[in-house]
């Protein structure tokens, strides 16, 4: 009865673990590993079959790996053929004049975005860093996003005003940052805004919290206080964006998720028929840079705050 006794409390605390383990495993090739090997039969066979569940998933895991891997690769390869007669189609163009020269110009843009945003959507699926954190000048980049758009800004009748001073620097990639920007620049343009003004400012300096705001404001549209929520999720538009006909819901979500690689912060605030601020933060402390950053959302927040 003792040996009886004793081998119940094994088989519970052997069952016991496994369902604590199963309950808070990230993966499921991680469970067989923070199990000990149990002495009973009916435990041995458990043990050995999670042995080569975990094996499986391992399996399977490498694979959807190497398919994503391939399909990126793929990806960037057809994007750089792509824009290799783009570019000669953009040296064609230069040569003529007149306003269908100037349409035919803020459409090859239009495309050079797209496929921009197909690169950058391509490399966000992966884990591997594809970027690198320095010291990049904040006006120069507002100016080079605002640049590679310039042709479906002033098709839309967009004016961008940069009261950026020439001297900040920020913590960020600048390819990276240029691309968001664009993003953030364009979607104001779409959405109906006549002016679109970059602004900066430092909050809580000498703080280890200490951190460089830059602010993009627009009087657009803005965006229904009950869709602010969901501006940065996956492919959502939006009622305004399903108005358009023409939106992906890949602009801001792609600018979320290299604001969370790069450490950086970004927030949203709008107000329908008013328009939209984008707060984008900038850590000082360099130790904070490529660690995951923060997103906010400010439904009821006026966008002329």
């Amino acid at each position: 009865t003792a040996m009886a006794a004793l081998d119940y409390a094994r088989r519970v605390r052997f069952y016991r673990e496994l369902a604590l383990s199963a309950a808070h495993v990230g993966r499921a090739c991680q469970l067989p590993s923070l199990l000990e090997e149990p002495s009973f039969l009916e435990g041995v066979i458990t043990y050995e079959a999670l042995g080569e569940m975990a094996k499986l998933a391992n399996i399977e895991t490498s694979a959807a790996h190497e398919q994503l891997r391939a399909h990126r690769e793929y990806v960037e390869l057809w994007i750089h053929e792509a824009k290799t007669p783009l570019a000669a189609a953009k040296l064609v163009l230069a040569t003529m004049h007149g306003q269908q020269a100037t349409k035919l110009k803020s459409e090859l843009e239009r495309i050079e975005m797209q496929l921009d945003q197909a690169l950058y959507a391509a490399r966000s699926t992966t884990l591997t860093n594809d970027y690198a954190i320095a010291d990049v000048n904040l006006a120069a980049a507002v100016g080079a996003s605002c640049k590679r758009c310039a042709h479906f800004l002033i098709e839309r009748g967009t004016a961008v005003r940069i009261d950026v001073p020439p001297e900040v620097t920020v913590l960020a990639d600048k390819p990276w940052l240029v691309f968001m920007l664009g993003q953030v620049v364009v979607n104001a343009a779409k959405y109906g805004a006549h002016s679109v003004v970059f602004s900066v400012h430092d909050e809580d300096v000498g703080t280890p919290r200490g951190r460089t705001v830059l602010e993009v404001r627009d009087d657009g549209c803005g965006i229904p206080a009950a869709d602010v929520p969901r501006v940065f999720d996956r492919g959502f538009t939006g009622a305004v964006g399903r108005e358009q006909g023409s939106a992906t819901g890949m602009g801001l979500y792609l600018v979320a998720v290299m604001c969370d690689r790069m450490g950086l912060g970004v927030g949203i605030a709008s107000e329908e028929g008013v328009g939209t601020r984008v707060l984008l933060s900038f850590p000082h402390d360099r130790s904070r840079a490529d660690v995951q950053g923060a997103r906010a959302v400010f439904a009821s927040s006026r966008a002329t705050a």
